[in-house]
């Protein structure tokens, strides 16, 4: 309320002053309009329009309110950080945006396909720039609700000596997951839709038995599946379901002797009109600059 109201109620006073023979009173998550039926509104039509503004930037200026005041913001401005890059705009004015060519193609193509696979390295922002889609959809209301899942495999570390049941013991390896919606919805907004499952959470044995309708599907560290697990994933898709499959084929944590899902499906799915396969690389990585040459150093080791 305070991003939407303005450091010490700013943004209500600015739109109280423009209409003064009424009363608007702002108390706790609520305002109150007082005055005739036409001002009334008038005015809720205003706040209408700076709360799909607020949604939209995650803040709304004294310099907004006076704009559609003025009946010159009838939309949003278009503002320098506002082109064809921005995925969403996140909690508190963060703008999360497509940064690089593959990212880009990644947006693109889970705008046209209801299947993707995105497969790349640690640091090609695959799991992050999937998030932000599946936020956008909920936000616009293409889907009811976002289920993202991983496969409970440990990587070089043990599970059973963490606490609680699986779900409580793989929830520490869902943290970038976590960190990711952190960025781009409001805590409270957050903490509702988990409690509500609108957005659910979950490790990959949870699917089982499942459609998943009118949902959002995030499968993450998909080379961690087996081809079996793959299997069971994909065909839990329902009636206006998209899924997103992000992967990194060079940290496979399975038995040498269990074959990877990612890796089985790339090539038994190949060629099946509506599933996109999008490519990250090395030139995608957006973490610390030496993410790249650490990348470049161990795959000439490999290789």
């Amino acid at each position: 309320m305070v991003d939407f109201l303005g450091i010490h109620n700013s943004n209500i006073k600015e739109v109280a002053a423009a209409f003064p023979q009424s009363k608007i009173i702002s108390r706790g998550n609520e305002i109150r309009i007082q005055g005739t039926a036409p001002e009334i509104i008038r005015i809720t039509d205003l706040l209408d329009s700076l709360v799909a503004h607020y949604q939209k930037y995650g803040k709304v200026t004294n310099e907004n309110v006076k704009g559609y005041l003025n009946g010159i913001d009838k939309s949003p401005v278009k503002s320098a950080d506002d082109d064809d890059d921005v995925i969403i705009y996140g909690n508190k004015g963060l703008v999360v945006k497509a940064k690089t060519k593959n990212q880009k193609a990644l947006v693109e193509a889970a705008s046209k396909f209801d299947l993707v696979f995105a497969v790349g390295p640690a640091g090609t922002g695959k799991t992050y720039t999937a998030v932000a889609i599946a936020v956008r959809a909920l936000k616009n209301k293409e889907v009811r609700k976002i289920i993202i899942t991983r496969p409970a495999v440990e990587a070089g570390e043990n599970l059973g000596f963490l606490p609680g049941d699986l779900k409580e013991k793989i929830d520490p390896y869902l943290r970038p997951i976590y960190d990711a919606l952190d960025d781009m919805i409001a805590p409270e907004k957050l903490k509702l839709y988990l409690e509500s499952r609108v957005i659910e959470i979950a490790p990959l044995a949870y699917m089982r038995g499942r459609t998943l309708n009118n949902a959002f599907i995030l499968l993450d560290e998909a080379q961690n599946t087996t081809p079996m697990q793959m299997k069971m994933f994909l065909t839990r898709m329902g009636p206006s379901s998209k899924a997103i499959i992000t992967g990194d084929k060079s940290q496979i944590d399975l038995p040498k002797n269990l074959k990877s899902g990612l890796i089985d499906s790339l090539s038994v799915l190949k060629g099946i009109k509506g599933i996109s396969f999008v490519e990250l690389d090395g030139s995608d990585v957006v973490r610390h600059r030496l993410v790249r040459d650490i990348l470049a150093a161990y795959e000439k080791s490999e290789s």
